[in-house]
């Protein structure tokens, strides 16, 4: 099983949730998160200000948990979805999800998700 995380802009969300529906993911979290990256808030691309103080921009995190086969076409859904090619649009991180158990059946593994 797979974790997908990615942070992306607030206004791709309702785009994102549609295609990852369309690829037949079933469920996500979101949540609401405030961060930089690489250009340190700013949303125009500069050279570096030594007395720039970082900003801290409205993103929305959203967490997905899959069977491993579903990887690659969750990563693509996400990218597709959220890409607007202009700087912070975000960024997709995966990871190995070694557990998952679905508390009201007991289920494990990629029958709890």
């Amino acid at each position: 099983m797979k974790m997908v995380m990615a942070v992306i802009k607030p206004f791709k969300l309702d785009d994102v949730r549609e295609a990852l529906t369309a690829i037949g993911v079933e469920g996500l979290t979101v949540t609401e998160v405030r961060g930089f990256g690489r250009q340190k808030g700013r949303t125009e691309a500069g050279g570096p200000t030594a007395d720039y103080v970082p900003t801290f921009l409205p993103k929305v995190k959203i967490e997905v948990a899959i069977p491993k086969a579903m990887e690659k076409k969750t990563v693509d859904a996400i990218r597709t979805a959220a890409n607007t090619g202009r700087i912070g649009d975000g960024k997709i991180f995966v990871y190995d999800l070694s557990t998952a158990l679905r508390i009201r059946t007991g289920e494990t593994g990629d029958d709890a998700l």
